[in-house]
């Protein structure tokens, strides 16, 4: 795998060890993320991931040294530094190196990894309901791109894979559907595009925001609502969004099976017509 990683004012080409036990977050999980993603030079939404990962840090009471454009900055200068016609993932991080249980604001360390990753095929995959729920807000920082969250959303995929399922579908602490373990969830019912809404209990992600917008500017009826494992069951399609694979068809749900649909179709092609027409980061 090509990567390259900026840390310490300094580019390397390979993953450098930059952390130990007695750092805050290698011992105390006290980090944040984000993922972008640059296609043949083009980094749809890079701005608005740059924004979230800021804000994610300041949620776990990090304090960051770069603001959001100079984090931008530096995504930027990473791809160039790969062929045009590459397919990356972008991730910028956040962490601290001191503090007991709450981190140290001042010590504050920021790490950017760019490497390799092709766009997944658009031929669809399953997902199992495994029956785990993501925490309330009183019980996680559900708020923030947190690294912490992400061990149950482990426990949940590799319930999944064990059933010869590609993901899991997460629910919410109340058991109606939340999102899977690495993407948004989408069904559509009757030509209405439906997403669960924004609950606190899940990140409602950049590019399904995207999406929403999208498919609302084309005159496509869309709904943020509650969202049953019944109505997953009964959907007319299903389909997901998130960074690593953009739009994607869901093809089966535990033993129900799905033809990619017209609106999730959609949903792609303009997500992808929209990531194109952004400017190349090597025109600029």
């Amino acid at each position: 795998m090509a990567v390259v990683v900026y840390y310490g004012g300094k580019w390397h080409d390979e993953n450098p060890g930059i952390t130990g036990p007695m750092d805050q977050a290698f011992w105390l999980a006290s980090s944040v993320f984000d993922g972008a993603r640059a296609i043949k030079g083009h980094a749809p939404d890079l701005d608005r991931h740059c924004e979230r990962l800021i804000r994610s840090a300041r949620l776990l009471l990090l304090e960051p040294k770069l603001s959001a454009k100079e984090v931008e900055a530096l995504c930027i200068e990473g791809i160039r530094r790969f062929p045009k016609d590459a397919e990356l993932y972008v991730k910028p991080m956040f962490f601290p190196r001191d503090g007991f249980v709450a981190p140290d604001p001042a010590s504050t360390d920021f790490v950017l990894s760019i490497h390799d990753a092709p766009l997944p095929d658009a031929n669809g995959y399953s997902a199992a309901i495994t029956g785990h729920r993501r925490p309330s807000p009183d019980q996680a920082p559900t708020d923030a791109k947190a690294s912490c969250l992400y061990p149950i959303a482990a426990r949940a995929l590799k319930t999944a894979a064990d059933k010869g399922f590609d993901n899991a579908v997460m629910l919410n602490p109340d058991g109606t559907v939340a999102e899977l373990t690495s993407a948004n969830l989408w069904i559509a019912k009757g030509g209405i595009a439906k997403t669960p809404k924004p609950n606190g209990s899940f990140l409602a992600g950049i590019t399904r925001g995207r999406v929403l917008e999208l498919l609302k500017s084309v005159g496509q009826a869309v709904e943020e609502t509650t969202l049953s494992i019944d109505d997953l069951y009964n959907a007319d399609e299903v389909f997901s969004t998130g960074n690593y694979g953009k739009v994607l068809p869901i093809t089966r749900i535990d033993d129900r099976h799905f033809q990619p649909g017209p609106i999730g179709k959609r949903a792609r092609e303009l997500y992808f017509d929209f990531a194109f027409k952004t400017k190349s980061v090597f025109d600029a």
